[in-house]
């Protein structure tokens, strides 16, 4: 057993993880390495300041185990709505003319609910099938619109549960398309309630999913895909951030 003096000097040289690993070792090692004054060298390292303080507001213990590490990832809690309480109205316009207008029922956007047809391209598809939540919906019928004409979308969303309506995408257009993915995209900044003075730039992002067409000028439209992957990338972050909208 090695005698207290020896532990006293190595226990200073060692970093936080591996002196947190000597406290499990034995009884004697966990009463020396509980010592403040170990944990007042490592704090001393990351954040010299606080060793400045005669009256420290915790001990440098607790200090270093609670802010040591950056914290990713924080237990979400439920959200306060569901996509049963929500309604989408989307609408696509080409030049003047309506393309495109639905209610669509919040469970039927539910990332997964819906099959992509046979035939598109691979690089669609695994975009598709990817980790990234994506709120998806089949064009039925589809339609098909030619890159000359100018293509414009909104999204509104009501509540059922409050009657009342927000707003997602602003008659914003599809200024990209992207030949290689077959995806048209627009996007429009989240207008958030007052409550939440400090929360902005976060785009709602919406795509029209395309194939081949027989005449390489057009574009064959056979779905929608909507994600907020800029703040929220699960069904329980969206519903969040859809709560936080600035709802009249």
């Amino acid at each position: 057993m090695l005698s207290d003096e020896m532990l006293k000097a190595v226990f200073p040289l060692l970093e936080g993880t591996d002196l947190a690993a000597c406290m499990s070792v034995c009884k004697q090692w966990h009463q020396i390495a509980q010592d403040d004054y170990f944990w007042k060298c490592l704090c001393a390292k990351r954040w010299p300041s606080t060793c400045k303080n005669p009256s420290p507001p915790m001990t440098y213990r607790r200090l270093f185990k609670t802010f040591y590490k950056h914290k990713h990832h924080r237990t979400l809690l439920p959200p306060r709505i569901s996509l049963s309480d929500l309604e989408f109205y989307i609408d696509i316009w080409a030049d003047d003319d309506l393309l495109f207008s639905q209610v669509v029922a919040g469970p039927v956007f539910r990332k997964g609910n819906w099959t992509p047809p046979p035939g598109i391209c691979n690089i669609l598809r695994h975009h598709l099938e990817g980790p990234e939540y994506k709120m998806t919906l089949p064009v039925e019928p589809r339609f098909a619109v030619p890159y000359t004409q100018t293509v414009s979308v909104s999204v509104l969303v009501a509540r059922k549960d409050s009657n009342k309506v927000a707003c997602i995408i602003n008659k914003s257009m599809f200024d990209y398309i992207d030949r290689s993915s077959y995806r048209a995209l627009a996007f429009d900044y989240l207008v958030f309630s007052p409550v939440y003075p400090f929360v902005s730039g976060i785009r709602a992002w919406i795509s029209l999913l395309f194939m081949e067409h027989v005449n390489e000028n057009v574009i064959d439209v056979f779905g929608i895909e909507m994600d907020f992957c800029d703040a929220a990338n699960s069904e329980d972050e969206v519903l969040w951030l859809l709560d936080m909208l600035d709802w009249k």
